[in-house]
């Protein structure tokens, strides 16, 4: 299934969803470069919400660019398969071997506006993440490790203290979201 399909059949959840798919089709028919970084408006990403058996706690990294706790993901770099770009980033942000994928499909749409930044010593404008959302099961006993490149820190915290973590204001309805979805079972 391409890119353009399986956004098409998502079933958004509430407005912002709905909006942001809409969105997100529209982009898709409008650049051709939606999953490279090249398109300096906006590109695809891939992300996680890892989750332990008991669905108690969240796997969470502090990430060295924004000095904040957040979920796991990445840049699909031209990957159009949004689950295998979510699952290697969790790998690697993480340390996590075994996960188990609980969403059929995408868990979760939303657009995130990235505020401009220096990574590796280069100037990134400000941009929009056309991001895909996966929801995963991890062991919270298995060994987790940072990417000292990305983050200086991968921790469990209780689920209710995943939006409270978070400096991003912005971030927070999103959580909060991924949450009421895990707690009303819609996956």
């Amino acid at each position: 299934m391409d890119l353009k399909e399986q956004i098409e059949g998502f079933e958004p959840y509430n407005e912002q969803e709905r909006a942001d798919k809409e969105i997100m089709l529209s982009l898709i028919d409008t650049y051709k470069d939606v999953l490279t970084r090249e398109n300096k408006v906006c590109h695809f990403t891939a992300s996680n919400w890892i989750v332990n058996k008991e669905r108690t706690k969240v796997l969470m990294a502090y990430h060295n660019i924004y000095q904040n706790w957040a979920w796991t993901g990445g840049h699909c770099d031209g990957d159009s398969d949004l689950l295998r770009v979510a699952l290697k980033e969790a790998q690697e942000e993480t340390g996590i071997e075994n996960v188990k994928v609980l969403s059929n499909g995408i868990y979760s749409l939303e657009i995130a506006s990235v505020d401009s930044h220096i990574k590796r010593g280069k100037y990134v404008p400000t941009h929009l993440h056309l991001n895909c959302t996966f929801l995963l099961e991890a062991d919270e006993n298995d060994i987790v490790k940072i990417k000292p490149d990305e983050n200086s820190g991968v921790k469990w915290i209780d689920i209710g203290q995943a939006v409270e973590i978070t400096n991003e204001k912005q971030m927070k309805p999103i959580y909060q979201k991924l949450n009421e979805k895990l707690l009303k079972r819609l996956f």
